[in-house]
């Protein structure tokens, strides 16, 4: 087993080799640019790691690695288109800086090229990882429009939520560890259990950001404590203080979150503290314990060394222990 630091130098290295085509540059160089912004790479880090897991050669790793980030970095195109946000990684978002129809435009061409990666695997591998891979495309489109349904909802069920972030943000996690054992040639039952360990972790990382986003430190978080709270989405804090809290506190909190007239510092201050009344807090520190646990379990059951599962379990709590 290598470091993290090692797939992470692996990966970068293959996307700086990545040559895109010279024309039109109207639709590539803004490919190049959001490829260009950085990021984590957990995802496609996540592939290489895992097929190392499975007894497969990491660099054969990378094709469905590049196809996993360039797809990440279509749905954050249209994310940002659909937010109307004006930064990525402290930089212009695509529409921003350059126009809503290359926008639209560099996302649609980064999802086709993503696909094309597959094409290196022989036939067995190609049909694996494509037909895993457009269920998860699907999937990450279904979670989009929940999220965007219930901005108009007043009442969204905590499952409703937990569904929706699935779909949005840990199903790509699951496929992303999946493709590297099915690059590895691990059998079926091997690459379910750790999609499931992905997809389990994935939400436990989702509900993370969540609450780091009312109760982080904004100098570690790197971005605004509150945004959430400000563009009044329905969180799982939320909806478990509503959940657990009195008649008076649902009341208060619910005029909060349509409120325009109390200011942004006194608002995110107000909810937070109705979240620590409530418990809401606890009850999302609680259920990332608890998704993070079945993750746990599901990798308990694979065959992979105690190594390679060492490795894993520091990794997830290192993700779940974060501050940013």
């Amino acid at each position: 087993m290598k470091t993290l630091g090692h797939y992470k130098e692996v990966f970068e290295q293959a996307l700086a080799n990545t040559h895109w085509p010279s024309s039109p540059q109207g639709l590539y160089v803004p490919i190049d640019y959001i490829m260009q912004l950085g990021g984590k790479r957990l995802r496609p880090i996540m592939t290489l790691m895992i097929c190392d897991c499975f007894g497969g050669d990491h660099h054969k790793a990378i094709p469905a690695g590049l196809a996993v980030e360039l797809f990440h970095n279509f749905s954050l195109i249209h994310d940002d288109i659909m937010d109307q946000a004006p930064l990525r990684r402290g930089q212009a978002t695509v529409h921003h800086k350059w126009d809503l129809n290359t926008g639209i435009l560099s996302g649609d061409a980064l999802l086709i090229l993503a696909y094309r990666h597959f094409e290196s695997y022989p036939p067995e591998t190609f049909s694996a990882l494509s037909k895993l891979f457009s269920q998860t495309a699907i999937e990450v489109c279904e979670g989009q429009q929940y999220d965007m349904d219930f901005e108009q909802r007043i009442e969204v069920s905590k499952q409703e939520y937990l569904k929706m972030i699935e779909y949005k943000t840990a199903v790509l996690v699951g496929a992303a560890m999946k493709m590297g054992a099915i690059v590895a040639g691990a059998e079926l039952e091997q690459q379910n259990l750790i999609y499931e360990f992905g997809r389990c972790l994935g939400i436990a990382f989702q509900l993370q950001d969540d609450y780091l986003d009312a109760f982080g430190d904004p100098n570690v978080f790197g971005k605004q404590v509150g945004g959430d709270i400000l563009s009044g989405k329905k969180t799982y804090l939320y909806l478990s203080a509503l959940e657990k809290g009195n008649a008076e506190q649902k009341e208060r909190l619910l005029e909060l979150y349509q409120a325009n007239d109390v200011s942004p510092e006194d608002k995110v201050a107000e909810v937070k503290s109705l979240f620590e009344q409530t418990q809401g807090d606890k009850a999302v520190q609680h259920a990332i314990e608890t998704f993070t646990k079945r993750a746990f379990d599901q990798l308990d059951q694979t065959v992979i060394s105690q190594e390679a599962k060492t490795h894993l379990l520091a990794f997830g709590r290192e993700l779940m222990s974060r501050k940013a």
